[in-house]
């Protein structure tokens, strides 16, 4: 990894699912955790319509990195293989499932099919002596994992019309876990608007000690169990407390509520901070915010706002997640709303193949619920300029300079989603600061370090224990 040691200036100062397509130019691109975006070098269309940086020997995920050829599926592959690690996944039920899609024939249908079902026997008793609480319980966990491999393809399936239940069986997963833990989770509903947002808050022990907190923050398209992966054991291990949630556009708010992101997120998060420093095992001077994804986007916006955030931490930092789709799909969009869905339904849409189709579905169904539901009936929304313009309102390149907690920023060697932008984060922030690239020499590229998410949580903590202990 490369450090760039901390300073505070006088002044001020996000699989692979891009899919290029015939006419119009446009080449269709994801925007967090499950997918990849073009990195710096050039994408290198693939034969399945995708495209991300090379594959392969000599590319950014050489030799037994690359699992699947279509690098989308790679990423989202190495996603499960690494939360190996964190009691997620297992690396011989991960790379049997990869076997059985590829002798399939890669497909949307296979990976959601193979993963759905690795699920469902999970959630059965294992073979041998009936099962004590322990195998039960990470049973429970890696099954969340595999359904959630699923959900991400599922609205390319056969069966797009399943995915509510999908994710329903990733959360009866999860919570099975969370029963199953020792201590077991505080789970809550902490209010927001008309929809209170479900909590989990882990704690080392129950002996009430007033401890330093994490809020873990996922992206938009994570899922509860990559909260697991990316900080609750690191925090639990240190003495520190963990609340993972589910915010607008994410998780249950989603898929079952069916409310979308708000660029507002200091809305989501104070309620939280409420809740937190309503506790007396919560030291209210060490509360950090981390935001994994495009909630490197959303975490610093709250942080800008929300005083009492002590630390925060932005995996990678993002200053605007609509720069993550490439120019020919942003040219989409005008001023004049009915001009933009002209474009889209008359000149875009004819001519996309499924696999784009696919993807443009996934991208947009967090930030509309009218082309969600048309997804799960197997059409492609409509409307392109209302979704587009609330992934553009969560630009956040004037509140930057506004955040005022220690800031650390992530940055990825062969970052897909947001190459440059961690960077350019680093260099508005005014509050103190520090920058670290994760690199391949390390097997921590690529967004979010898939491989590595051990590393990644150690450097996250280390500076986490060492920004707040004199706090």
């Amino acid at each position: 990894m490369k450090h760039t040691p901390g300073e505070r200036p006088t002044d001020p100062t996000r699989r692979a699912l891009l899919t290029a397509t015939a006419g119009v130019g446009a080449a269709l691109m994801a925007g967090c955790a499950r997918g990849a975006a073009p990195g710096a070098p050039a994408p290198t269309p693939t034969a399945a319509g995708s495209a991300s940086p090379t594959a392969g020997a000599g590319g950014i995920t050489p030799g037994a990195m690359t699992l699947f050829q279509d690098p989308a599926y790679n990423f989202s592959a190495l996603l499960a293989l690494g939360a190996s690690g964190a009691g997620a996944a297992e690396v011989g039920e991960v790379l049997t499932a990869v076997n059985t899609v590829n002798a399939a024939g890669l497909s949307p249908q296979t990976y959601v099919e193979t993963f759905r079902k690795l699920g469902d026997r999970l959630l059965r008793p294992p073979p041998g002596a009936p099962a004590d609480d322990q195998t039960k319980r990470f049973r429970a966990l890696r099954a969340a994992q595999y359904y959630g491999q699923a959900l991400f393809f599922v609205l390319g399936s056969d069966a797009p019309g399943s995915e509510e239940q999908l994710y329903r069986s990733g959360r009866k997963a999860w919570d099975a876990f969370c029963d199953l833990c020792e201590p077991a989770p505080v789970k809550a509903q902490v209010p927001y608007g008309t929809t209170p947002l479900p909590v989990w808050f882990f704690r080392p022990d129950t002996s009430g000690a007033r401890r330093p907190t994490v809020i873990l923050t996922n992206g938009s398209d994570g899922q509860n169990v990559d909260m697991w992966t990316y900080g609750v054991p690191a925090a639990l291990e240190r003495g520190w407390n963990a609340l993972v949630y589910d915010g607008p556009g994410q998780g249950r708010l989603l898929f079952v509520d069916r409310i979308v992101f708000t660029p507002t997120w200091e809305k989501v998060v104070t309620p939280l901070v409420d809740w937190l420093t309503a506790r007396s095992d919560v030291d209210p001077d060490r509360i950090a915010l981390t935001g994994l994804s495009m909630a490197g986007d959303l975490a610093p916006r709250a942080a800008a706002f929300e005083s009492r955030i002590a630390a925060l931490v932005a995996m990678p930092g993002c200053v605007d997640p609509w720069l993550g789709f490439p120019p020919e799909i942003r040219r989409i969009l005008t001023p004049d709303k009915q001009q933009t869905n002209d474009i889209w339904n008359n000149e875009v849409v004819p001519e996309l193949p499924p696999a784009a189709a696919a993807t443009m579905k996934k991208r947009f169904e967090p930030f509309s619920i009218p082309a969600m539901l048309e997804a799960r009936q197997g059409r492609l929304f409509t409307d392109f300029y209302t979704p587009a313009t609330r992934i553009q309102a969560l630009k956040i390149t004037d509140v930057v300079p506004l955040i005022k907690a220690p800031t650390l920023v992530l940055d990825y060697e062969g970052e897909q989603f947001y190459p440059g932008q961690p960077r350019e984060m680093y260099n508005a922030l005014t509050s103190p600061k520090d920058y670290v690239r994760l690199t391949a020499q390390e097997g921590a590229q690529l967004h979010c370090s898939p491989m590595a998410p051990q590393l990644h949580c150690e450097v996250v903590f280390d500076w986490l224990q060492q920004t707040l202990q004199g706090s």
